[in-house]
């Protein structure tokens, strides 16, 4: 029998780099025709171009600043090149993995002489031999390569002599076309270390707190001898095999002559010196990120893949996402409404966001709550995005007027100064309704002149007003409008605030909001699930002169090359005239004046003019503050986010109870928005509110 064509070809380059193993090998090959043809497709089937992909690096998450907010990765690694490492570390892999590997071409011929006459002795077992190019490429089939495949980490791991032999081929090929010092650092930045730590960078970041230029000899001899065997020598989990495994590779510098006995004497006798309850590495998702920063940056994540990334790309590409997260405006808010319901509270969350309008982007600035991002509810953590998704189930109250009061100017059935009938207590028939189906009779809460214009009607939120002009507009434009101011997602969501299944025979779950509440009069009370985002989004379209834009929360994509990477926008929209908006801002320019939330403004000592629209449903189980300030677009929103839900009651702090008149938007709502605000403006000059449009006016 004899090996086909390609085994000659790669033993000879074998013999071309000093590797005289064909007399060996040969036999070995020969003793099955299968392992003979396993062989060359092994060897035909890989290139050395394998050993020069990208690794997967960590992609890092900064505010609009460039201050580092979040890590996502696979894989920790911090690549170093070559000059970077230090004289000790090199000189530690070098004596303990591979002597010769200054002098050897890619293979070491003694070692696979050895290792060959090992494997085929029938002794049982295989040998190593290989180089720490060999190692190399090996790692970085594993580690990189074939990272998501199981089954073929495990040939690259197997004890065979096809998977030798190829290795050997591309480390053949590697040698002749790289440097031994891009070699050296190739393996050291693709090693793994123990864990998801992979390479030099990481692991002296991890286990010492140093960068790989300071690595003494002891470091270096610790983080060189775990490269074997990195489970049985973590210092954490092993430390006494780690202790002796160090000191082994400091003996064996010894007799390599890199490293003094008496300095070794002094290395041996020193503690491991790793860090305290180590290793130190980030979290590799947005739930490492700071309390003010935690929603902005899942958010942002989830933006990016609905733009084309995929997760994967997001953990392994090197990118740096700078966002549009401004650190003063998201801290500041993040105080406010942790000192109106701390992040404990059991039962009541606090949402806030704020956008900046504008006629090409709305910049999302930041997305807080009380509650933080992560996995422990015992401490005021949740995974669930409540500042981004439809998560306040139980709607926004009033404030969803909005939506009513732009249709009916647009289709020119109310004026801001249009007389609205509203005496309390009035039935309405229902859209679509027959003679089987129940009115929905409304009543108003607290005493209101009838008629009331829609401008008085924005201030001080009678229910009867709305519901009549709901009706009189038609549910259709409401929802439409609705959809074209911002609950672009809200309004996809079933009334449970997820996604219809359209299986289920009930429609409250089968049916998005867009449908079900074609026949529901209710709409404009807001009692369906919203996402805060949105709404705050929604201040920003009418801020903008009527242009909507999606809520962007990213500012650039680099790779790991500095070199930009676009990122998929969709277009913003004019979706009311800008005459429209202006007047429905004048029309909201009253609630902090004279209407609903003017009680907690004045208590503010807040004097700014600008926009907004309490809410309260209907068991105070929801209260909300929608508006805007200067170049800030707002939503705040307190909500019941137990399992156990009640009515909020206001206080310090802003508990759950039975408290016979629960909160309102004005109360408990506004209160962080004027905090907050106050510090953010101060000392700024005010922009005015635009005029009205007198076409809206009548």
């Amino acid at each position: 029998m004899q090996l086909s064509r390609n085994v000659p070809r790669f033993l000879g380059s074998c013999a071309i780099a000093g590797v005289l193993v064909a007399g060996v090998v040969a036999p070995v090959a020969m003793g099955a025709g299968v392992l003979s043809n396993e062989v060359s497709d092994s060897v035909d089937g890989i290139s050395a171009s394998l050993a020069t992909s990208q690794q997967p690096l960590v992609t890092t998450v900064t505010d609009r600043d460039g201050n580092p907010i979040a890590t996502l990765y696979d894989q920790y690694r911090l690549p170093v090149t070559y000059d970077r490492i230090a004289q000790t570390m090199t000189a530690a892999i070098v004596s303990v993995e591979d002597r010769r590997f200054w002098s050897e071409g890619g293979v070491d011929p003694k070692g696979m002489v050895r290792a060959a006459l090992h494997d085929s002795s029938g002794s049982g077992g295989t040998q190593g031999g290989s180089t720490i190019t060999q190692q190399y490429v090996k790692n970085y089939l594993i580690n990189v390569v074939d990272r998501g495949n199981k089954a073929a980490q495990y040939a690259d791991r197997a004890d065979s002599i096809a998977r030798k032999l190829r290795e050997a081929k591309i480390a053949v090929q590697l040698g002749q076309t790289e440097s031994k010092q891009d070699i050296l650092s190739g393996y050291l930045n693709v090693v793994e270390f123990s864990g998801n730590i992979y390479g030099i960078g990481a692991a002296a970041h991890a286990y010492f707190g140093t960068t790989p230029d300071k690595l003494n000899v002891q470091q270096a001899a610790l983080l060189a001898g775990m490269v074997n065997n990195p489970n049985l020598y973590n210092p954490y989990t092993h430390p006494q095999q780690a202790l002796e495994r160090r000191n082994t590779v400091i003996d064996d510098m010894v007799s390599n002559r890199v490293l003094a006995a008496k300095d070794a004497e002094i290395a041996k006798a020193s503690p491991l010196g790793v860090v305290d309850n180590g290793p130190d590495i980030p979290s590799s998702t947005c739930m490492g990120a700071p309390a003010d920063a935690g929603f902005f940056c899942a958010y942002a994540e989830s933006y990016l893949q609905q733009a084309g990334f995929t997760a994967d790309q997001l953990e392994t590409g090197g990118y740096t996402i700078k966002t549009t997260m401004d650190p003063v405006v998201s801290q500041t808010v993040k105080d406010a409404v942790d000192a109106n319901v701390p992040t404990t509270q059991n039962g009541v969350a606090n949402t806030f966001a704020v956008v900046r309008p504008g006629q090409q982007t709305h910049e999302v600035l930041a997305m807080v709550a009380n509650r933080n991002y992560g996995t422990d509810p015992a401490k005021g953590e949740t995974s669930t995005n409540i500042v981004a998704n439809a998560s306040n189930v139980f709607g926004s109250g009033s404030s969803f007027k909005i939506f009513t009061s732009a249709a009916a100017m647009a289709a020119g059935v109310a004026g801001l100064d249009t007389p609205l009938p509203n005496a309390s207590g009035q039935c309405f028939t229902q859209p679509g309704a027959n003679q089987y189906t129940a009115q929905y009779c409304v009543q108003n809460d607290g005493n209101y002149p009838d008629p009331i214009s829609l401008r008085d009607g924005l201030a001080t939120s009678p229910n009867v007003a709305f519901v009549g002009l709901e009706q009189k507009v038609g549910m259709p434009a409401v929802l439409d409008m609705a959809r074209k101011l911002g609950l672009r997602n809200s309004l996809n969501t079933n009334v449970a605030g997820a996604t219809p299944d359209p299986s289920s025979k009930d429609t409250r779950y089968s049916e998005p909001q867009t449908q079900y509440f074609q026949d529901k009069l209710s709409f404009t009370l807001g009692n369906s699930p919203v996402s805060p985002l949105e709404m705050s989004n929604v201040s920003a379209t009418l801020m903008s002169g009527g242009v909507w834009c999606p809520p962007n929360p990213i500012l650039s994509v680099t790779d790991r090359n500095g070199q930009p990477v676009p990122v998929k926008q969709q277009g913003c929209e004019q979706v009311v005239p800008v005459g429209l908006a202006n007047t429905l801002e004048a029309g909201l320019s009253q609630d902090t004046i004279s209407g609903t939330s003017a009680a907690a403004a004045r208590a503010a000592n807040w004097n700014h003019p600008d926009i907004g629209k309490t809410g309260t449903t209907q068991f105070s189980e929801s209260v909300a503050f929608v508006g805007g300030v200067d170049d800030y677009a707002v939503a705040s929103m307190v909500f019941a986010d137990g399992s156990h839900p009640q009515e909020i009651c206001p206080g310090n702090p802003v508990h759950l109870g039975n408290c016979g008149h629960g909160a309102f938007g004005g109360t408990v709502a506004a209160p962080p928005y004027f905090h907050a605000f106050n510090q953010l403006l101060a000392g700024k000059p005010d922009i005015p509110i635009p005029a009205a449009d007198p076409q809206y006016l009548r």
